[in-house]
């Protein structure tokens, strides 16, 4: 028995995964005795303790009379900076930084927004020239007496994003099932029944036969099995080649290569079309009438359009007559032998055809 045997290419398969990585702490900086901190000079600040946040350290300064430095006028303003303690060539931040009463719940003073920079070189700090009002926080340390606040800063260090390659640690095998049932074909191990066709023998498995066929399975346990269990099955109108295809297919689910075929292919796809019929493998015949839509020409379309005919095939019966309709295609097709054999086996489909062509004019 021949046939091709087939391997999967070797395929290998990896992935990548970028992922950023973000730490975020809040740190409350209490303000006790606020009025003793005013007239602290412009340009002076307080400092919390040093908080640590996604690998550095980081301060709260908050400047009573004003930050200076910024060219920004801030008469009348507190100013507040998140300060990075650390040496950084850029530190990617996103933090608030607001005042809150000590007393009661914690009432907001200041609604600053989320604020989003870079802390590098050579600024270490970002923040808020004017913070709060400092009328207001006169205001509200006579009313509480003792003056405590407490700046709040919810800070989010975002590290550089991080690309890892990820290897596929388990790699299915690329041998599949047809694989392996077409290896037992070609192998002929365990089996168990013989064909004979045109002189040729060809050895097969009794249950996958019948398990992809009805017509194998009625011949090989239906009421014949003793006898065919005995000898090889002859098996008749069948060219080797054909029935070879045929076996191909009830392995692997698929036709052979191309190059099986070699010369005659229209021919051995309409034979091998009329074998799946006959032993019901629908899907095979399904194909074979694909490859005879796409391969066909003049010389064939007639017995093309016959086959399709008597075995049913409303598809491609329909791609036959559309191909042969147009008049110039006719007239070629006329004087084909496939011609005189479709007029003399299938008449009433030459007048679908002849519909066909006064439609189309």
């Amino acid at each position: 028995m021949a046939t091709k045997s087939t391997s999967a290419a070797n395929h290998e398969t990896s992935s990548s995964r970028c992922f950023t990585e973000s730490f975020t702490a809040t740190h409350n900086f209490e303000l006790a005795n606020y009025p003793l901190l005013d007239g602290l000079g412009v340009g002076k600040y307080v400092s919390s303790s040093v908080f640590r946040v996604g690998g550095y350290d980081w301060a709260i300064r908050f400047y009573p009379d004003g930050e200076r430095e910024r060219d920004v006028d801030c008469a009348g303003c507190a100013s507040a900076f998140l300060y990075c303690v650390s040496e950084t060539k850029g530190a990617r931040t996103k933090f608030t930084v607001n005042m809150l009463e000590k007393e009661g719940n914690n009432a907001a003073l200041t609604t600053h927004g989320v604020l989003e920079n870079t802390i590098s070189p050579p600024t270490y700090d970002w923040g808020y020239v004017h913070f709060v009002n400092k009328s207001m926080l006169k205001s509200l340390s006579e009313f509480h007496h003792h003056g405590c606040f407490i700046i709040r800063c919810v800070l989010t260090v975002i590290k550089e994003p991080q690309t890892d390659l990820k290897m596929n640690r388990f790699v299915v095998p690329q041998m599949n099932l047809q694989d392996h049932l077409q290896q037992m074909w070609k192998d002929g191990q365990g089996a168990d029944v013989t064909f004979s066709v045109g002189g040729r023998l060809f050895d097969a498995h009794r249950c996958l036969l019948a398990a992809r066929s009805s017509v194998f399975q009625a011949e090989l346990f239906g009421p014949m099995k003793e006898k065919a269990s005995t000898q090889s099955i002859k098996i008749h109108d069948i060219e080797p080649a054909i029935f070879e295809a045929l076996l191909h297919f009830v392995y692997t689910d698929s036709l052979p290569d191309e190059d099986h075929y070699k010369e005659g292919m229209i021919a051995k796809f309409q034979h091998l079309l009329v074998a799946a019929d006959r032993y019901g493998l629908d899907k095979l015949r399904v194909l074979c009438e694909r490859k005879l839509c796409e391969s066909m020409d003049v010389e064939t379309a007639a017995t093309t359009l016959v086959l399709a005919e008597q075995h049913h095939c409303k598809d491609l019966k329909e791609a036959c007559i559309e191909f042969m309709a147009p008049r110039n295609v006719l007239q070629a097709v006329l004087a084909t032998d496939g011609f005189k054999h479709l007029v003399e086996s299938c008449p009433v489909v030459m007048k679908e055809l002849l519909d066909m062509v006064s439609r189309t004019g």
